[in-house]
């Protein structure tokens, strides 16, 4: 927000009556860069404005000037020029004859060399002199040089402060900290340890989590929308967190949908563009998570809201003539009957030269619900189908075991070579560097190695899991379509059908979406023994394939689902959990979520304290426990434990200072004392030890 202080007269005032000299004009400039320093102290200008103020007014007094008008920018950044405050403050010099712009220092007025450039040419310009309340800089030769160099420095600042944010937050994240505001439902906290360190962290707001998680399991259900659970979450009182600023108020629907696809909630950070794994406590598992996101994903997907819809079959159905999509439409006869009927719309808009008569709603309702009993098999189809499934995926899975195992022993190859080069780095051997460049190829190496093993592993159990369900959901696809309500009958329409054609004669002609149309063509030749090729469906990749690789080839193919089939994937998931709750739900057609940072419980706690109180290094503790060592120490001084020294005792330096001039390495002496490597190289350097080199001579 920018602010001025009301123009004062800009006449100049009368002096005394022996002297005939002017009074001198001044503007004072003054900005602060965040709103947390406007605020401060809870007043409304803070600290910074005031001392600002105070220092330019003395130094108008020094100069003999008269402060005619004040400009604020508060919570504004110096980074860029565009700011209220300033740009009046240049446009009244420009109207006004003003002698002097006062500012605190430089960098009050820009943070960036370009726009200092400027601002000093426009005042230049208008014949005002920049003068800093704190600098010398003037329009000498030696005021010009001082004032690029501290024009320079504020630039440099600006950028490196913001690096060095950035640095800071992303470590943090790799810590599993939180580096923004936590989001509804979690509360950022200050407190201080026993050494009075502040300590920043998130908490679980226990008045709005219990309602944020309700949302969660609400929305999964399947049976509201975005803007009725927002109603049911206001009328259950669900507020923002107020701020100074800003009093509490209920959600937007923007927001509600931020917080239904915000990971944070299941225990993972987007930071980004990435997942992170958080050390905050999830509010709801990432099944849950997942499962949410597969509805807004199929609700969202082909412009096909979850909205009260007047009739389950609107927008599924086209006209067999033309192709074009038809429209619900009402007529009401001269004694107040209203009757429904499926138009189409390339003839209602006369876009087409199409005939097509309106289809009674009945009509294509039962065309719709018959359809579902000729994609229906029979539990024996069943069972035979899903034995070529698991025979295919058996014996490919037996071809790549060797190659699995081939990744497998070179990981662990490069596993050792990494450790071995960090325990050549403790001992002198290589340099930064060096470690650097080798731990670089190393870790693309594993990454790729990682990525290969999930994808083999992934594409082994979720396939053969994905068709296993398809499969199980045709064994009662007529049934259940009898059954279910009508937001389950539109949802199942677009996992089975990409397409619902109605012809003149009143017959529907749908297309399956893959796997039904594979699934269907296999079970008509179901009397076909033989080894002979078969032709793809039209809507896959249009191979040619025999039924050794037939199942596997199609698992692939929607394991890498096009946007259209990706939707019916997503329906297809929702109908299985609402129709079959026994069928576990579809694996690995989503990227999981990576998991949470393992709790601390009070079980590993004292396991913890245990060890540490029995000698042992926490550095250890914690990788057996997969958390950070800092994490770890910050919980045993809550526990009121008494971490050690970093540094070693007087007897472990003598100890060390022994080993190390017998011959032992770096990294041996520090494994017997429960030491690293840089710690004893450090300790022997301070207690006046020659070290040797690589190969063993003193340097």
């Amino acid at each position: 927000m920018t602010t001025a202080a009301p123009a004062l007269s800009t006449a100049p005032a009368r002096g005394d009556a022996n002297s005939d000299r002017p009074m001198l004009l001044a503007v004072s400039y003054l900005r602060v860069s965040t709103r947390e320093q406007a605020e401060r102290g809870g007043t409304e200008e803070g600290f910074s404005i005031p001392a600002q103020r105070e220092a330019n007014q003395r130094k108008a007094d020094e100069l003999g000037a008269r402060v005619v008008r004040e400009f604020i920018d508060a919570g504004e950044s110096a980074r860029s020029a565009d700011r209220d405050g300033l740009q009046e403050m240049l446009a009244f010099i420009a109207a006004t004859r003003v002698q002097f712009c006062l500012v605190h220092k430089l960098d009050r007025l820009a943070r960036n060399r370009a726009d200092d450039v400027k601002i000093h040419e426009a005042l230049l310009a208008a014949g005002v002199t920049l003068v800093s309340a704190t600098e010398s800089i003037d329009q000498t030769p030696s005021g010009m040089l001082v004032h690029g160099i501290m024009s320079s420095i504020a630039e440099f600042y600006s950028r490196n402060l913001a690096t060095e944010v950035t640095k800071g937050l992303t470590q943090k994240v790799a810590q599993g900290g939180t580096p923004m505001r936590a989001p509804i439902g979690y509360l950022n906290v200050r407190k201080t340890d026993e050494a009075g360190r502040e300590i920043r962290t998130v908490e679980v707001d226990p008045e709005r989590a219990p309602l944020i998680r309700w949302a969660f399991e609400e929305y999964a259900k399947g049976e509201t929308s975005v803007a009725g659970l927002l109603r049911d979450l206001t009328a259950r009182g669900l507020l923002t967190v107020p701020t100074p600023k800003r009093p509490s108020k209920p959600l937007g629907k923007n927001t509600l949908y931020k917080l239904l696809t915000n990971p944070y909630y299941a225990g993972v950070i987007r930071y980004k563009g990435a997942l992170h794994p958080g050390a905050h406590e999830p509010l709801i598992e990432p099944a849950l998570f997942d499962t949410v996101q597969s509805l807004l994903t199929a609700r969202t997907a082909k412009m096909t809201r979850h909205v009260e819809h007047a009739h389950h079959l609107k927008g599924l159905l086209y006209c067999g003539t033309c192709g074009s999509r038809m429209l619900l439409d009402f007529a009401t006869n001269p004694r107040g009957t209203t009757y429904a009927y499926f138009v189409c719309s390339g003839r209602a808009a006369k876009k087409t030269a199409c005939t097509r008569r309106a289809v009674p709603v009945a009509v294509a309702e039962r065309l719709v619900a018959d359809s579902y009993a000729g994609i229906t098999i029979s539990d024996t189809t069943y069972q035979r189908l899903a034995a070529q499934v698991d025979a295919a995926f058996d014996k490919r899975h037996a071809g790549h075991d060797q190659e699995a195992a081939d990744l497998t022993t070179h990981r662990a190859r490069l596993e050792a070579e990494s450790d071995k080069l960090l325990a050549a780095h403790f001992a002198d051997a290589i340099d930064l560097p060096t470690l650097k460049r080798h731990q670089d190829r190393i870790r693309a190496g594993l990454a790729d190695i990682n990525q290969r093993l999930s994808e083999h592993d992934e594409h082994h159990t979720g396939g053969r899991a994905f068709l296993h369900d398809s499969l199980r959901l045709l064994t009662d696809a007529h049934r259940a379509y009898a059954r279910s309500g009508d937001a389950d009958r539109r949802l199942a329409c677009q996992a089975f059908y990409t397409r619902l054609d109605i012809t003149d004669d009143e017959q529907l002609r749908p297309r399956l979406a893959e796997p039904f149309a594979t699934i269907i063509r296999e079970a008509h030749n179901s009397d076909d023994e033989g080894e002979e090729p078969l032709r793809e469906h039209p809507t896959s990749t249009d191979v040619v394939c025999s039924r050794k690789t037939l199942w596997v080839e199609l698992a692939r193919q929607c394991s890498n689902l096009a946007p259209a089939l990706l939707h019916a994937s997503s329906v297809h998931k929702n109908i299985r959990r609402r129709l079959l709750p026994a069928s576990g739900g579809m694996a690995g057609q989503r990227e999981r979520l990576p998991r949470p940072v393992p709790r601390l419980t009070e079980l590993m706690l004292g396991e913890a304290q245990r060890r540490y109180e029995g000698g042992e290094v926490l550095r250890v503790i914690a990788s057996d426990l997969g958390v950070g060592r800092t994490r770890l120490s910050a919980r045993l001084r809550e526990r009121g434990v008494s971490l050690r020294r970093a540094s070693p005792t007087d007897e472990q330096v003598l100890e060390m200072c022994h080993r190390y001039e017998q011959g032992q390495s770096l990294a041996r002496v520090g494994a017997s004392l429960g030491l690293n490597a840089s710690t004893v190289r450090i300790t022997l350097l301070r207690a006046g030890v020659t070290l040797r080199d690589a190969h063993g001579r003193e340097r």
